[in-house]
């Protein structure tokens, strides 16, 4: 049975990650984040209790299971300030079910930093939190010693919530919406509504991203269905692709000017029967999405598949391309998906692949780029080229944007061995710059047993290879990146109101022609019935419409 609440005792949890390997490498950050933040709330006459030990056998202090989640739980007096506090990329579920059930209030915690990184890990649970209805506060700094942070710490163990600045976020009102694009959009809603699409996901659930699944029946509602498919599936299919299948893609990329760095040791390089296992894997996806007839696909890789073959990445981001390699039906009578990217929602992302669907949709109409991809909102930090006084977002994904997102195209791309403590069996990813041109940036996400839209507009930009090598070094310098500026959306902002991990990032051609597509996905979201939100602004400073 707990102990009766102390009521200036607040209890502290820290979910990891499911993977040992990086739980351990990962614990001195941690371990320097607690330090900091039991130091901040002793200065506001509280103290901090950590709600489960330090575990000498696994070399960390993390949560690493659903199971040890629920067990923390028992100990914890109900009515008691809980904080979870985060300095990397953490699995949700090992922390969510006890927190549906807690009494006390509840706030989020993550380090500035892109190492790891603790600020998608939180943002992931924010999602989670949100989508369950559990009422949640959340707070962010990089030393936990700002004016800014205190003030609202201090607000918080005093029992207010607190309240983050969104007064960027305005409703989509249909009615001020210009006549071309509200017709456009209802058009296209009609359409997937009519004539329905395919989602092909293989397993749920990815690394416990609870935000990331759309219940059937609102998904249905859309026009969209789910093919429940198994990665077991995926793995038979990629054994039955031929050698000299695998060469014809790994050949087609040489072609492209796409370079591979190889090394001889495959526990740390990435090496050449590596990257053929991920050719024929990419083979095997084209086909069974072809078999059940998927208008978009995702693979959930990070458990499961990723002791049975190299990452998936490499595989995602050439589906989401529509210069990839040619894959043909088994009887060779037909090229699958020909001239167009097969999209793919990476860690099986179901937000994201109902977004990139209607990306492709919208663009494909107008003329613009329909390759998409979502990443990881990682980190930001001001530029320290002298480039520019705005301030710039790292977005960064695991390898699976598509290479006419990077500067070159895939002759601008590379591929790195993926890090060790998250695949184990190698795979390259897909790197590269993102070139500089005008955005749509958004996310969709389940609020009160509704589904959401965020919408806004932005840039990518182009920095130094100095700066861009700062950048990745402080994240992770193997996956593609792109130094991205919100119109309109400071950094608290963001940070304050998104509902994911994930952002989704399409280009449009120019400004005017980003703001259509905006214009046109929001009307194509609010006619099949999403809430849709407007953030920030135009390139020009006006508010969204």
């Amino acid at each position: 049975m707990p102990t009766p609440a102390d009521p200036k005792t607040v209890y502290l949890l820290a979910s990891g990650d499911l993977r040992l390997s990086a739980n351990r490498l990962c614990w001195p950050a941690q371990e320097a984040l607690e330090k900091q933040l039991t130091a901040a709330v002793k200065s506001l006459g509280y103290k901090l209790k950590r709600a489960h030990a330090f575990c000498p056998e696994a070399g960390h202090g993390f949560l690493a299971s659903q199971r040890q989640g629920l067990d923390a739980f028992r100990d914890i007096p109900a009515g008691t300030p809980l904080i979870v506090a985060e300095a990397v990329w953490q699995y949700s579920h090992h922390v969510l079910p006890g927190l549906t059930t807690h009494t006390g209030p509840i706030l989020t915690v993550a380090n500035w930093s892109g190492q790891w990184p603790g600020l998608v890990g939180m943002l992931n649970l924010n999602g989670s939190l949100t989508k369950a209805g559990v009422p949640y506060s959340t707070l962010w700094n990089e030393d936990f010693g700002s004016e800014w942070f205190r003030t609202r710490l201090q607000g918080w163990l005093e029992g207010r919530a607190v309240e983050h600045d969104l007064s960027h976020v305005a409703p989509y009102n249909a009615a001020s919406a210009s006549p071309d694009a509200a017709a456009l959009g209802g058009e296209l809603a009609t359409t997937l509504q009519r004539d329905k699409a395919i989602m092909g996901v293989f397993d749920e659930g990815c690394m416990g991203m609870f935000n990331a699944i759309i219940p059937d029946h609102l998904l249905n509602r859309v026009g969209m269905f789910k093919e429940r498919l198994s990665q077991s599936a995926l793995y038979y299919e990629t054994t039955c692709v031929s050698d000299e299948e695998a060469d014809r893609v790994l050949q087609w990329y040489g072609q492209h000017g796409f370079k591979f760095h190889y090394g001889p040791d495959e526990a740390s390089d990435l090496t050449e029967r590596q990257v053929r296992l991920q050719c024929k894997m990419y083979v095997a996806a084209l086909r069974l999405a072809d078999d059940f007839g998927c208008d978009l696909i995702g693979i959930q890789y990070q458990q499961g598949l990723k002791d049975l073959l190299p990452a998936s990445d490499l595989v995602e981001g050439t589906l989401n391309s529509t210069e990839r390699p040619p894959v043909f039906s088994r009887d060779g009578k037909r090229e699958l998906y020909a001239g167009a990217p097969l999209p793919h929602f990476n860690e099986v992302d179901e937000c994201a692949g109902l977004d990139g669907l209607l990306i492709n949709r919208v663009h494909g109409r107008l003329g613009l780029p329909i390759e998409n991809t979502l990443h990881d909102l990682r980190w930001g930090d001001d530029d320290k080229s002298g480039t520019t006084q705005e301030y710039v977002w790292v977005f960064e994904i695991s390898g699976s944007a598509p290479a006419e997102h990077h500067v070159g195209g895939w002759a601008g791309s590379e591929g790195l061995r993926q890090p060790a403590m998250y695949f184990p069996l190698g795979g390259s990813t897909l790197r590269g710059i993102a070139k500089a041109g005008e955005i749509v940036w958004s996310r969709i996400y389940v609020r009160a047993g509704e589904l959401h839209m965020d919408l806004g507009r932005g840039k990518a930009i182009d920095l130094p290879r100095e700066e861009t090598e700062r950048r990745w070094n402080a994240t992770t310098p193997q996956w593609p990146i792109m130094h991205a500026v919100t119109y309109g959306v400071s950094r608290d902002q963001m940070m304050g109101r998104h509902q994911a991990n994930h952002i989704q990032v399409a280009y449009g051609g120019d400004a005017a022609s980003a703001d259509h597509a905006l214009a046109v996905r929001a009307a194509m979201a609010d006619a099949l019935g999403l809430k849709v939100h407007l953030c920030g602004t135009d390139k020009s400073g006006a508010a969204l419409a």
